[in-house]
């Protein structure tokens, strides 16, 4: 073989290795998408900041809750927990709990930050045995339509509520229970709810 062919496979060689080099390393440096389209954005959905102390912010939004028709179930000077519960439909039963917790500045303000979960709930017959089908998501006790029997009401579907403008409502109304807001102002329209339904799950 001459020099010149062994020069021009020399110069194939290095190119192919090249190229595969940088294959490999553009697939390594591939981003995948975000699990559930997680993004962990700059948006501030879940939060809002108030120029009061966390205390006084939480019980801003327990009066907030309050108005709204919520059960307060947890009350803490920095944290709330609030149920409302819903019936779609005789045989569907939606809960809507509410989290909130209230987080000092360093300029005396407060952050609060608020998070709602559905769950879903559907009336199913229960057989002979103590399982219903669907013990791996679990049941509850909960008020039974009139004239159902043997039969229980099975938590169906969760979701974090996403809803922006559930959320915006519900800040308003935050902000309209703070200290320093005139008698006479008008109250911000009321959260509708429930927000983002839960498919239920066959």
């Amino acid at each position: 073989m001459s020099s010149a062919n062994l020069f021009f496979r020399s110069i194939t060689l290095a190119l192919v290795l090249t190229a595969s080099l940088a294959a490999c390393g553009s697939h390594r440096t591939k981003e995948e998408p975000p699990p559930l389209g997680e993004t962990f954005g700059a948006e501030d959905t879940y939060s809002r900041t108030y120029a009061v102390a966390p205390a006084t912010a939480c019980e801003a939004t327990r009066r907030a809750l309050l108005g709204q028709g919520y059960v307060i179930g947890k009350m803490a000077p920095e944290a709330v927990e609030a149920i409302k519960n819903f019936q779609p439909q005789a045989e569907v039963h939606t809960q809507l709990k509410v989290l909130t917790t209230c987080v000092s500045r360093a300029d005396g303000g407060s952050i609060v930050f608020i998070n709602a979960v559905q769950d879903l709930y559907a009336l199913k017959s229960q057989s002979n045995s103590a399982s219903v089908g669907v013990s791996m998501i679990g049941s509850v006790s909960l008020p039974i339509p009139i004239g159902a029997s043997n039969a229980n009401l099975v938590r169906v579907g969760s979701n974090t509520v996403q809803n922006q403008d559930f959320y915006r409502r519900l800040f308003d109304r935050v902000a309209f229970y703070l200290p320093g807001t005139p008698a006479n102002a008008p109250p911000p329209p009321e959260p509708e709810g429930p927000p983002d339904p839960v498919t239920q799950k066959q």
